[in-house]
C-alpha cells in the first residue's frame, strides 16, 4: 500500500545535529504508514541559496529541521504560498530560531527565540496555573538551561495533535525552550512545562506544542526534541 501523503524535510544548516535529526524524523514519518518522506538539503552556509528551490506543492507535509541561511525571494514567496493554500507545516525544535527578519515566516511558526528577537517580534506566551499570559515586557526572546527530563502538562486534551496524549507525561531529557515570543497569532497552546528556576528556568510553564493558522495552511510547532546521534530521549519521547 502507497502512503497517502507526501512530506518534504527541509535540512542542511543548523546549530543543532540536523544530519541525526532529519533521519529520525523520516523515519517517525515513515513508520505511521501515512507519509513517504523526502529529505531536501540546502547549501552549506555561504553557498549559493538560489539553488535551493524546492516545489513545494507536490507535498501535502513540510518539516522545518533548519537554521541557516536565508532563503531565496523566490522559494521564501513559494513557501509562503504553499502554506496560505492549504499546506501543512511542522516546526521542529529549534526551527524556531529561524528567519528572525521574515515577517511571513515569524507569522507562521507563531513563537521564536534568539537571532537578536526581542519585544519589536511580539510578546512573551506563557502560563500561570491556568492562565494564559500575553506579556509585552521588554527583553530577549529564547533561551533554556541544561538538558533535564520534565513534565509536559496536555492543555487542550481534544486537539487531532494531542487527543490520546496522557494529560500530563515525563518526556526524557532535552532543553526546555523558554521566553519566546512573536506574533502568536491563530494560536492554540497544546502544551506546556514548567521551566524550573534550579535548571535555569523562568519559573514559568512555557509553551512546548503550538498549533497555528495561516490562510489555509495549518501550522504545527514542537519546540520539544534536541537530537543526539541516534535520536536520544528527547525524540524517544511521547
Amino acid at each position: 500500500k502507497t502512503a497517502e501523503y507526501k512530506a518534504l524535510i527541509i535540512t542542511g544548516q543548523s546549530n543543532h545535529n540536523w544530519q541525526a535529526s532529519s533521519l529520525i524524523l523520516k523515519q517517525i514519518l515513515d513508520e505511521t504508514g501515512l507519509f513517504s518522506t523526502m529529505i531536501a538539503k540546502t547549501p552549506e552556509a555561504g553557498g549559493d541559496m538560489t539553488t535551493f528551490d524546492p516545489d513545494f506543492s507536490k507535498y501535502k507535509l513540510v518539516v522545518l529541521d533548519y537554521v541557516g541561511d536565508s532563503w531565496s525571494d523566490k522559494t521564501k514567496t513559494g513557501f509562503v504560498e504553499y502554506v496560505k493554500n492549504g499546506g501543512g507545516v511542522v516546526v521542529y525544535h529549534a526551527s524556531c530560531m529561524s528567519f528572525p527578519d521574515w515577517k511571513e515566516y515569524n507569522q507562521i511558526i507563531g513563537l521564536g527565540g534568539w537571532k537578536d528577537r526581542n519585544e519589536k517580534d511580539g510578546p512573551y506566551i506563557y502560563y500561570v496555573g491556568n492562565k494564559l499570559i500575553v506579556d509585552t515586557a521588554s527583553g530577549p526572546a529564547g533561551s533554556h538551561g541544561a538538558a533535564h527530563d520534565f513534565e509536559v502538562r496536555t492543555r487542550i486534551t481534544d486537539h487531532p495533535v494531542t487527543k490520546g496524549l496522557p494529560v500530563r507525561w515525563m518526556h526524557g531529557s532535552d532543553e526546555l525552550y523558554q521566553q519566546l515570543r512573536g506574533p502568536a497569532e491563530n494560536m492554540q497552546v497544546l502544551a506546556t512545562a514548567f521551566a524550573d528556576t534550579s535548571f535555569k528556568g523562568t519559573g514559568r510553564s512555557e509553551p512546548v506544542l503550538l498549533t497555528l493558522e495561516y490562510g489555509q495552511g495549518r501550522i504545527f510547532n514542537t519546540l520539544l526534541g534536541h537530537a543526539q546521534k541516534g535520536g536520544g530521549p528527547a525524540m524517544q519521547c511521547a
